[in-house]
């Protein structure tokens, strides 16, 4: 067996937690080193993993340790500056989504780690949930034809404020946060996207940004999908955190529908995930699909591949987010050309 790669995490926040059990549960991966600017969340989380090595600058972590990756578990307004400094450092990155807070900051991120020949992935995990993964795996098998229809929505009343208190705060919400893992789903089924039109509204009087968008996309293959994202939505039961897919090609059609049933012609499949070990309902999904992406970026790191959601990658899922927002204001069709 090969030497473990070291690493450190940056950022010991609500969702960080599940990518250090993900990074404990991974034998060729080692987390000796935690940094977070709150000493006390810091100092929990280090005791909660059996991490000796704490630290609440970035820039001393880099300079002490000898880290062969990073995993910037932080909120966005922050990842410019510690993408670089890792980037300086040499190190392997693996950063959370949204990557960037505009395509400026997300071109130059991803052009210094390149240039420091190191790799670089976003944390758009949804693509690796595995009733998303079997859906991705029979479009690209090509079962279904040519896809000239598809359909991705994601549709609950669930508070992620409790949780997450920060994402109510923001004046973008559900586009910014939920919407650009839907809308990276549809691009991983259907292809990159030449034009989008969208709409939002603020339904939550208690939050700040909008908590629910359609969206329509014209792929580049020719397929048409409606990318729909709701926590305004009151469902019983309740489907939170479920991805719906619907999809129409030439030789047959596809539905991932709630309770993770997945039919196609007569065909069903049961594609409930497993619950791990430190995981729990109805977070377990997202849960699997962490350890999931985690396993893709130390393989790709081996084999000296780039990752299906590396930093060029998610240029063009972040352009998306970006294409919506102006398509919403402006009440108009954008074409991703213009960004």
């Amino acid at each position: 067996m090969p030497e473990p790669l070291i690493g450190a995490v940056i950022g010991c926040g609500f969702f960080a937690q599940n990518q250090l059990h993900a990074w404990s549960d991974l034998a060729d991966a080692q987390i000796v080193a935690l940094c977070d600017r709150d000493p006390v969340r810091l100092a929990e989380t280090a005791a909660r993993f059996g991490i000796a090595r704490t630290y609440t600058d970035a820039g001393e972590m880099f300079a002490a340790e000898n880290l062969d990756f990073v995993d910037i578990a932080t909120t966005v307004a922050s990842h410019r500056l510690l993408v670089k400094i890792a980037a300086q450092a040499g190190v392997h990155v693996i950063c959370q989504k949204p990557f960037a807070a505009n395509m400026t900051d997300a071109r130059a991120m991803a052009a210094a780690v390149d240039a420091a020949g190191k790799t670089l992935m976003v944390h758009e995990n949804f693509r690796w949930q595995s009733a998303v993964r079997r859906v991705i795996e029979i479009v690209r098998s090509g079962a279904l034809g040519e896809v000239f229809f598809g359909r991705v929505s994601f549709r609950s009343g669930f508070d992620v404020f409790s949780g997450q208190p920060y994402l109510a705060e923001g004046e973008r919400f559900i586009i910014e946060d939920l919407g650009i893992h839907i809308l990276d789903i549809a691009r991983a089924l259907f292809g990159d996207v030449v034009r989008l039109t969208a709409t939002t509204k603020r339904i939550n009087p208690a939050i700040n940004g909008e908590d629910v968008a359609t969206m329509l996309l014209t792929h580049g293959g020719g397929a048409t999908s409606v990318v729909d994202c709701s926590y305004a939505t009151k469902r019983s039961p309740e489907t939170f955190p479920e991805s719906l897919i619907e999809i129409d090609g030439t030789l047959g059609s596809l539905r991932l529908d709630a309770g993770y049933r997945l039919q196609m012609g007569n065909r069903v499949e049961n594609l409930t995930p497993p619950v791990l070990a430190w995981a729990s309902k109805p977070w377990h999904n997202i849960q699997e699909s962490v350890l999931h992406i985690q396993r893709h970026f130390l393989d790709c790191i081996a084999a000296g591949v780039q990752p299906e959601t590396s930093g060029a990658d998610n240029l063009q899922t972040l352009a998306l987010v970006e294409a919506a927002y102006l398509s919403a204001a402006e009440g108009r069709s954008v074409a991703l050309a213009e960004l």
